[in-house]
């Protein structure tokens, strides 16, 4: 039997469980620098109470791990040892989040040309973290990698995928947690059913069709969510402003300059938004967002597509600068008081998980006598067959006193806005 430390109340999952050794990395500074981390930067401009953290999501995907790990399917495939490791790869798989989260990996991709899961596996191997490990008996090399799913054991896919995967851990977490802190709940997703009912099919996690209508509602509601939360107007505003800052005051502040760990683990919520206050470059950017003058929203449009083709054009810097300046001259504005937003772009929260990850979701049926039997689930499920692909979203942003004018010259340039598509003031 495992011994438990003690247990953590969460408000999504109740009661947590925790043994020693987390207890131990829990209280280490990278665990408990995520209180500093919020999960949805931007967001509590929309939603009071979407202050959460990275710290609490953390607990929740461990948990998470652990009860999935411990399933009646998979548990014959993992040994307690293997158990505790998930669930600390999963308690530390966001311990290389910059500032504002999502928000910072703008900086990382365009200037460092990495991302957070990069920095992830950084500092599990060279932090503090790396001899706390070594001294609870593990390897951290092995953690680093399973922190982001990438451990790549022959054989043992599913362990990686336990951390990152269609319907992997974190997702199932967040999905349940931003919608209980924001409020905005789109459907009841029962995490718990999917939970236990994954099993193992030629070494890859797969969905018993059993847990069809939960699969169903997980679908659902991470799309809801994208369009309601994570690409929400106002929120995306917010989050353009802070990258713009970020930006701007980079240099100065030396924000992508950090050369160990702990100076980048020195920066968090809290020390750059005071950075940037305090700093010429950004802080007039700063200033409105505490008085919540706001970039506003002047085009907005939703495409629908099977492909990436869209996703690719509009994910092209060129183009879109190109886009740019052309609304900007048909406003008669300076192409700085434009910004063309799409979700392709890295600092959009989650951007793995947007939109339906363009892969099956391995399912299987399972036969009296156990057999399992592969199914495709775009064969299974209409909702899924019908959601499959992606979402392409374009929208123009300017200052309120221009917002008319680049509104009327960006719907010149990409076509009129569609009377259901309203843009909220």
């Amino acid at each position: 039997m495992r011994q438990y430390w003690g247990e953590i109340k969460d408000p999504v999952h109740g009661y947590v469980f925790i043994t020693e050794a987390e207890k131990t990395l829990i209280d280490s500074f990278p665990v408990q620098r995520l209180h500093r981390l919020r999960q949805l930067a931007g967001a509590e401009y929309v939603y009071p109470g979407a202050n959460h953290t990275r710290f609490e999501h953390s607990i929740g995907v461990m948990h998470l791990a652990g009860r999935l790990a411990e399933n009646p399917y998979l548990s014959q495939y993992l040994s307690e040892d293997e158990v505790q490791k998930v669930r600390i790869a999963a308690l530390l798989h966001d311990v290389g989040h910059g500032p504002f989260s999502h928000v910072f990996e703008h900086l990382l991709v365009k200037f460092l040309n990495k991302t957070h899961e990069d920095l992830n596996v950084w500092i599990v191997q060279k932090s503090e973290l790396k001899d706390l490990l070594s001294d609870l008996g593990y390897d951290p090399n092995e953690l680093a990698k399973l922190s982001i799913g990438l451990l790549q054991k022959p054989g043992r896919a599913f362990i990686d995928q336990i951390i990152r995967s269609a319907v992997d851990v974190d997702k199932l977490d967040f999905v349940v947690r931003d919608t209980y802190h924001t409020g905005a709940e789109y459907g009841y997703v029962d995490v718990f059913r999917l939970i236990h009912m994954l099993d193992v099919l030629d070494e890859n996690l797969a969905v018993d069709l059993g847990a069809l209508s939960a699969l169903e509602s997980l679908i659902l509601a991470r799309i809801e969510s994208f369009k309601s939360i994570y690409f929400h107007r106002v929120g995306r505003a917010v989050q353009i402003m802070l990258a713009t800052a970020m930006e701007n005051a980079k240099d100065e502040l030396g924000l992508v300059n950090f050369q160990s760990p702990e100076e980048y683990l020195a920066l968090n919520d809290y020390t750059v938004w005071t950075m940037l206050k305090n700093c010429k470059k950004s802080k007039e950017i700063i200033e409105k967002l505490e008085r919540r003058k706001l970039l506003k929203c002047a085009y907005d449009r939703t495409f629908y597509v099977k492909d990436k083709t869209v996703s690719s054009i509009f994910g092209v810097e060129e183009i879109r600068n190109q886009m740019r300046d052309k609304i900007a001259s048909g406003a008669g504005v300076k192409p700085q008081s434009v910004v063309i937003d799409v979700p392709t772009l890295p600092s959009v929260p989650y951007r793995h998980s947007v939109l339906l990850e363009p892969m099956e979701i391995p399912v299987f049926q399972r036969t009296r006598d156990g057999e399992k039997i592969p199914q495709r689930l775009s064969d299974i499920s209409g909702i899924y067959d019908v959601l499959k692909g992606f979402i392409n979203i374009i929208r123009v942003y300017s200052e309120e006193k221009h917002r008319e004018k680049v509104g009327a010259a960006a719907a010149k340039l990409l076509g009129g806005i569609p009377s259901s598509a309203k843009i909220s003031f």
